[in-house]
């Protein structure tokens, strides 16, 4: 399915009767868990932040909500830093965005704003339906809905921030934003599984891939930082947090990735095993006596680095592991191996690399990840800079030795900017 777009070539809304029409250019980027709501608050004239926050724990009497003001009362960017902090029971998501629409309007930014262009939200599952930001109607809707089956702990949630931000501003177009949409330019003969066609078709399995809209970001910003145009770029993108994935982008079109129907398939995770003999599920069956849920449960919340060592903070595990604690020191190792192994297979996919791209929390801070998964494969042009690897920095970066064949680089992610820019370049056109 392609995106339904409403034609424009700006967004304008007037203030009042006789007053001149107001150029929208905000965005309020909505990422809906089940029980949180993340938010930032930008500016695509000039692609600055203007508000983050994040209300968690919804539901629940310990409800928190904090929120940050990132522009000062003239408009400057970086002039406020006004941190606030709400602490009480928000009942549900609409209590929740309510409270948002509170704090954005004590800074004069309110939902109501004429400014406000779009709502863009992160949804983690589009199928094959969706492969564009699409604007959301009440048939889409039904349609993002009917694919909660493929993402049971994702979808729901975003359809009810979807839900409720449009009950809260009708008029302004509400944009869904997916998770797997990058990925859908797989060749068939990669997204296919190996499985009887017929089944796979009757129950929509395939590889979709996910963190699609950050390695979107990641693979232009790296083309940028290499100084070519993306069409000349090829780049293998390791978004590595606690969850974590891989993808071979060619030309800025993802040809490959690791992840597949679900997030489980793939690297090694905080607390997801990654790639698995599927014929462990029948033995933990079989043998153990474990039932679906069961088996879910630990495949998705009790292994990755958490099941072989205790820990899923990379942070502790690399602590263990110089200390000489021997599971940690394994549980890294696999984690390292495992990362050799795509960039490996990936680079084998694109024929020819320019460079490898470390992203998100772990990608992005610890050093010691990108030695290890660097070392050893000279063969294929990759070398670290060891003294540039070790510095941390919140920019865009080589870390690969100036002899290196292929770049090795860090792209901080930005998967807010990157559902902002997509959400108004659709509602702009």
């Amino acid at each position: 399915m392609t995106a339904r777009m409403t034609a424009r070539t700006t967004v304008t809304t007037p203030t009042r009767e006789g007053s001149a029409p107001v150029t929208a250019s905000r965005v309020l980027v909505l990422n809906s868990g089940s029980s949180s709501v993340k938010y930032q608050l930008l500016d695509m004239a000039d692609r600055s932040r203007l508000a983050v926050g994040l209300v968690e724990r919804i539901g629940e009497e310990t409800s928190r909500l904090v929120h940050e003001r990132l522009v000062g009362a003239d408009g400057a960017a970086g002039a406020g830093g006004d941190k606030r902090e709400r602490l009480g029971p928000i009942a549900d998501h609409e209590a929740a965005l309510g409270a948002v629409a509170q704090e954005l309007a004590a800074d004069g930014m309110g939902l109501d704003s004429p400014e406000l262009a779009a709502v863009g939200h992160r949804v983690v599952h589009g199928g094959t339906r969706f492969t564009q930001p699409t604007v959301v109607d009440d048939e889409v809707l039904a349609e993002i809905r009917s694919l909660v089956p493929l993402a049971p702990l994702h979808n729901p949630a975003n359809v009810t921030g979807i839900e409720v931000a449009r009950r809260l501003r009708a008029d302004v177009p509400q944009v869904a934003v997916f998770d797997t949409a990058f990925h859908s330019t797989m060749p068939e003969y990669v997204a296919r599984y190996a499985i009887d066609a017929a089944t796979a078709d009757k129950y929509s399995i395939r590889r979709y891939g996910f963190h699609g809209t950050s390695h979107a970001y990641v693979s232009r910003a790296t083309a940028a930082l290499l100084g070519k145009p993306v069409e000349d770029v090829n780049v293998i993108v390791l978004h590595l947090g606690n969850g974590a994935s891989a993808s071979a982008v060619r030309g800025g079109v993802c040809v490959e990735t690791s992840m597949g129907l679900t997030p489980l398939e793939g690297l090694v995770m905080g607390t997801r095993s990654g790639d698995l003999d599927p014929a462990v599920v029948f033995h933990l069956a079989r043998v153990g006596g474990l039932s679906v849920d069961e088996i879910d449960s630990l495949l998705n919340k009790k292994s990755g680095l958490l099941g072989m060592c205790g820990d899923n903070d990379m942070r502790e595990v690399l602590r263990r592991a110089g200390e000489g604690d021997e599971a940690a020191a394994t549980a890294f190792a696999s984690y390292v191996h495992r990362l050799k192994k795509y960039i490996g297979a990936y680079s084998a996919v694109l024929g020819r690399v320019d460079a490898v791209t470390f992203t998100a929390g772990v990608g992005e801070n610890a050093h010691q990840v990108r030695e290890a998964a660097v070392d050893g494969l000279a063969e294929l042009g990759l070398a670290l800079d060891l003294e540039a690897n070790a510095v941390r920095s919140p920019e865009p970066r080589l870390v690969s030795a100036e002899y290196a064949r292929v770049a090795v680089a860090v792209v901080p992610t930005d998967e807010e900017l990157e559902i902002a820019t997509q959400a108004y370049a659709l509602v702009t056109q």
